[in-house]
């Protein structure tokens, strides 16, 4: 209940301590109660968890059978042999950052990262406080409709809209650049264009689609503290500023934390759509994920790229962890552990 206005002694200042005592209450009583036999909810629930059942056999097979298969990145891996290649110990993650694209690829992850990160999390959250004050429901469905559907558009899609738009010969900028008298730019060629470009790109397709997650968080907040801070002479925007974000920042907090495990992976059907094999804008548009997957296409050799690969997720587990001891440190209620 961090940043709520401290007014005491107001309808406001007493609804929220009447909050605070009742969740600590049902939080004693939830602490008290007998523990559920695992199979008793699980049969109680069973068709909750058969829904779940893909997801579990996806995760299971793609995320637990493969790990034994990492080995391959300590060795030289012949496809007769398998997994039973000679060990080569660390030469393949020598081989990768004495290459002359590590810190590039490295670099270009991270930046365009946490402009997603940041710019993509600040968008969502505008918008999902602006559709909370959306009062025309007809209004409210259209707009929501209109901001998922660039969600379910394909990159492969989305990188033919945007040749119409930035082509040089016939792109629809260039027309209009061209009619008030400028020169015609070729942005494909022109690498400093591109993290605005890949920004504007992502925010347009994810940020209606996240937006969904704070929006239902924000539409969870008890709608009687909001009518005592309006008693109290609260406008529409302070009860943003001291209700709504203190309440939505534990969701903001994990979902931030999530995003940061994966702050090494870049977005591949993004980049390699958009981007594809244009050696014009690979110094700055070259991410991890693409990288590994040239080298395997040019080079066949699966040993490199497992490598690479191990490298991410030892990283995105460090970040995760740190980030989530820090958090935890000054803001519990939004650590994921």
């Amino acid at each position: 209940m961090r940043g709520l206005p401290p007014v005491s002694g107001t309808r406001f200042d007493r609804k929220v301590m009447k909050m605070r005592k009742n969740n600590r209450e049902s939080g004693e009583l939830v602490y008290r109660q007998k523990r559920v036999n695992p199979l008793v909810e699980l049969w109680n629930n069973k068709f909750l968890y058969l829904l779940a059942v893909p997801a579990i056999l996806y995760t299971f097979i793609y995320g637990y059978m493969t790990l034994p298969y990492m080995v391959i990145a300590f060795e030289k891996f012949h496809y007769k042999t398998g997994i039973r290649s000679p060990f080569i110990g660390l030469d393949n993650f020598a081989a990768f950052f004495k290459s002359s694209w590590a810190w590039a690829v490295t670099r270009n992850t991270l930046i365009i990262n946490f402009l997603f990160l940041i710019f993509g999390t600040v968008c969502a959250i505008l918008i999902a406080l602006l559709l909370n004050e959306v009062r025309n429901k007809r209004f409210l469905k259209i707009t929501q409709s209109a901001m998922l559907f660039p969600f379910f558009i394909s990159w492969v899609i989305v990188s033919y809209m945007l040749q119409g738009i930035l082509g040089t010969e016939s792109g629809l900028l260039n027309r209009i650049i061209q009619s008030m008298g400028g020169q015609r730019i070729n942005f494909y060629s022109k690498p400093n264009y591109w993290y605005p470009i890949l920004l504007i790109l992502n925010i347009w397709k994810n940020a209606g689609y996240n937006s969904v997650i704070y929006l239902a968080a924000i539409t969870g907040i008890d709608e009687s503290i909001y009518e005592a801070a309006a008693i109290d002479g609260a406008t529409r925007f302070k009860r943003i500023i001291y209700v709504t974000l203190p309440l939505l920042a534990p969701t903001i907090c994990v979902l931030t934390l999530m995003s940061i495990g994966r702050i090494f992976y870049g977005d591949f059907g993004m980049m390699y759509a958009i981007v594809r094999d244009n050696s014009s804008l690979m110094p700055i548009a070259e991410v991890i994920d693409t990288y590994v997957f040239r080298v395997f296409k040019n080079t066949g050799n699966p040993s490199l790229s497992m490598a690479v690969g191990l490298y991410q997720s030892v990283i995105g587990f460090i970040l995760v962890y740190t980030s989530n001891k820090v958090v935890h440190h000054f803001y519990p209620e939004g650590a994921l552990f």
